[in-house]
């Protein structure tokens, strides 16, 4: 298993490479909080540096609250604002809703998350004085393996692979709009802090043509724990 994982970041990373373009950057800090066996708010804020790994030129801030089913089956309600410069410069501000549904499987020590969401979008242009919207699907299955401890707990170091799939529904340009492959490790330094860093490659599908971006991803994922239950440990990946 873990030759495998190392096979699948080697090969994304591979892949990037071959495109002989630039390397972005991808920063973010999330929090999880257990406020009842039942009930979870969720909170994120992300940094990229796009067009020039040192210039950030994106951010996000987001968040929601979440439910749990059962211990591996979680629907979720969340809302962020998304905003994109261009030479410095506000480009396009984005408010978005979203509803989620995470069901876990797990097989041994391996974790599959398996993540379905429908958002809905609305978007600003300031220089352009332009309104629009968006409509999209996502899909993502996200593996997760322990590699020094038979779970994760404070002092394990994990392995983590995903692939998600992005479909907008459009007349005009691809309904199949984008695709993102991620190959990382982490650590769980104790039980509230815990850290993920790897390599994503984002395909940009467009009739004007494609777009490859490759991120170098850093992530300080915080867990909060209120109830009396066994601790899940969350580290949601480059999002």
């Amino acid at each position: 298993m873990r030759t495998a994982f190392l096979f699948i970041f080697l090969s994304v990373y591979s892949l990037g490479l071959a495109q002989n373009e630039h390397l972005s950057s991808f920063s973010s800090v999330t929090l999880t909080y257990k406020i009842h066996p039942k009930f979870f708010l969720y909170g994120e804020g992300q940094l990229r540096a796009i067009e020039d790994y040192s210039v950030p030129d994106y951010y996000e801030l987001k968040g929601g609250v979440g439910y749990y089913l059962s211990a591996n089956h979680k629907p979720f309600i969340g809302l962020g604002r998304y905003v994109n410069y261009k030479n410095r410069e506000l480009s396009k501000e984005e408010f978005r809703v979203w509803l989620q549904d995470i069901i876990d499987v797990k097989k041994g020590v391996v974790k599959f998350e398996n993540r379905f969401r429908a958002e809905k979008s609305w978007f600003y242009e300031p220089q352009k004085d332009l309104n629009s919207g968006r409509t999209r699907f996502r899909y993502r299955l996200n593996i997760s393996v322990p590699l020094n401890r038979e779970k994760i707990e404070p002092g394990t170091v994990f392995a983590n692979t995903y692939d998600e799939l992005f479909f907008t529904p459009s007349k005009t340009e691809p309904v199949f709009s984008r695709n993102r492959l991620y190959g990382g490790i982490g650590y769980q330094v104790d039980e509230n802090f815990g850290l993920a860093s790897g390599y994503l490659w984002q395909r940009e599908f467009a009739s004007a043509g494609n777009r490859n971006l490759h991120f170098i991803y850093l992530a300080l994922n915080i867990n909060i724990d209120g109830t009396d239950d066994d601790r899940d440990y969350n580290f949601p990946g480059a999002d």
